[in-house]
């Protein structure tokens, strides 16, 4: 992908999840990262997470962006209901900006994939 177009689609991205929270502000990076962790545990506790289960959402999140490519496999949930995987082979590409780059790249991927099975909104 080219930088323009990573650009335009993670400019999307944010767009479709600032409308979806109802926020006045693009989320960034962290925050996108975050709420795929929650999407991907699958529930919202009563009270908030504590600031270790929001670090474990963005593994979550980052394990569930890297087993599209094959770094990581998925072996189930534990007897709470967290994801767990099991990485099968290194994840190699140096530098916080390079690794930044290619995960928006996964993210922009899961967007469109997810958007596939259930449509964004427009309003």
């Amino acid at each position: 992908m080219e930088s323009w177009e990573r650009d335009f689609e993670w400019l999307r991205v944010r767009s479709i999840v600032k409308d979806a929270l109802k926020r006045s502000s693009l989320p960034d990076f962290q925050a996108i990262l975050f709420l795929i962790g929650v999407q991907e545990l699958g529930r919202i506790p009563k009270n908030k997470f504590t600031k270790e289960e929001k670090t474990d959402l963005m593994h979550i999140a980052v394990c569930t962006l890297l087993e599209m490519k094959g770094y990581y496999e998925f072996l189930g949930r534990d007897q709470d209901g967290w994801p767990h995987w099991k990485e099968i082979k290194p994840f190699d590409i140096k530098g916080e900006q390079e690794q930044e780059a290619y995960l928006t790249d996964l993210i922009i991927e899961y967007f469109k994939k997810y958007n596939e099975i259930t449509p964004f909104e427009s309003n």
